[in-house]
């Protein structure tokens, strides 16, 4: 019997999601075994892969909902996964000098920011808007890269996570002042104050108690379930149990499934961290080519508006390095070297301040186009700096009965 040609017509609306797929998972791990050719960061090729297929050059892809869906999937299990290889306590020991590193890492961005628009014409709650888009720092970036290299266990990424979870919190509160000025309100100071509280009682809350509860409560779970593959199962739930816990709380959920995974890193069983690896190499191309899929290059027709995008650009990078390395520079220049570049990236926390101010009618079409420029890019040039950064540190195996990681110099 002849195969129904009538079977081979299917409607737009039904390829849409697997041609969409497709195009950008295939290009993301085209690009990214192109980069590891080039000994660069496969991540990168991930990141020029949303720029290739997106309006900047080819424009076979519109970023829609359905990508950002599934981008936000891939970076909430690329933080679970790194918070797997991450200790409470080793992350709490970083917390002084974390601390240090993020609240200077907002403040010289931010003037810097705001001072540049300023100077060249533009309003001041334009100029703000600016500053407030080069404050938070877009951690999944460079939690990949360290993972990449096994160095999640050297002391300059404990401060990198904890810095960049002080850096979100942070990031909202400047947000959520710039929003008020933006509305024409006054800055509601007891609200800002009850945020705060929250979220930062969160995040304490759960780094300090969340190993002992787990510890406790995982494992009876364990015992009574039936379900194949249970561990994976009840721990994506705990994972998206607490990306909801913590976007109620204040903070980003991406910073409560790097907590979930925190939480878990003592009792999670190999088998754990192979399917959790094996979700992340599904979902976080995804992520990585959102990215890129932002930007569009067209709007930098204009010489004037290029100049000054690039001048953004090289401010943003150089204060996040500068603000985050002098906050870190009693570890000596090497390691402040790599805390300052870990912080470069913005990823999609600078994207959404710029958002918030298009909305409002708050910022121009084109300075919307600078702030997701430099978003995009300083998260595309962090991967070369820190592998560059980092280029003399070569981990060996697991030693001693805790099995942490060591590393030496190579």
């Amino acid at each position: 019997m002849p195969f129904p040609l009538a079977m081979l017509e299917t409607s737009p609306e039904a390829i849409h999601l697997p041609l969409q797929m497709l195009i950008v998972f295939g290009t993301a791990k085209l690009l990214a075994e192109v980069s590891e050719r080039l000994h660069m960061p496969g991540i990168v090729g991930g990141l020029l892969a949303g720029v290739l297929i997106g309006p900047s050059v080819l424009g076979w892809i519109q970023y829609d909902n359905l990508l950002h869906a599934l981008a936000e999937l891939g970076v909430m299990f690329l933080l679970f996964q790194v918070g797997l290889e991450v200790k409470a306590t080793e992350l709490m020991r970083a917390g002084k000098t974390a601390m240090v590193v993020a609240m200077l890492g907002v403040i010289l961005p931010f003037l810097l920011g705001w001072a540049i628009m300023l100077g060249v014409g533009h309003p001041h709650l334009e100029s703000i808007f600016m500053g407030a888009a080069m404050v938070a720092t877009s951690v999944g970036i460079t939690a990949q890269v360290l993972a990449d290299k096994g160095l999640l266990k050297h002391r300059t990424a404990q401060i990198i996570l904890a810095a960049a979870v002080i850096d979100d919190v942070l990031g909202l509160l400047v947000l959520a002042v710039v929003s008020s000025m933006g509305e024409g309100k006054g800055i509601d100071f007891l609200g800002l104050a009850t945020t705060s509280m929250v979220s930062i009682g969160f995040v304490v809350a759960v780094a300090k108690f969340g190993t002992k509860t787990v510890n406790i409560v995982l494992p009876k779970m364990m015992e009574k379930s039936r379900v194949q593959e249970g561990e994976f199962a009840i721990a994506v739930c705990f994972l998206f149990i607490m990306a909801l816990l913590a976007t109620y709380s204040g903070v980003a959920a991406i910073v409560g499934a790097f907590l979930a995974g925190m939480a878990l890193a003592e009792i999670a069983s190999h088998r754990l961290h192979t399917l959790v690896h094996g979700a992340g190499e599904l979902m976080i191309p995804f992520f990585l080519a959102s990215i890129g899929l932002q930007m569009d290059l067209r709007i930098f027709s204009s010489p004037s508006t290029l100049g000054l995008a690039v001048v953004i650009l090289l401010v943003a990078i150089v204060s996040k390095a500068v603000g985050c390395g002098l906050g870190s520079h009693s570890l000596g220049w090497k390691d402040a070297t790599r805390i300052g570049l870990g912080m470069v990236p913005r990823g999609e926390v600078g994207m959404v301040v710029a958002q918030v101010g298009l909305s409002k009618g708050n910022i121009s079409q084109e300075v919307y186009g600078i702030a997701v420029f430099m978003a995009v890019m300083t998260t595309i040039v962090a991967p070369p700096l820190l592998s560059y950064a980092y280029r003399d540190l070569v981990p060996v195996e697991p030693a001693g009965d805790e099995g942490e990681t060591r590393v030496r110099l190579g």
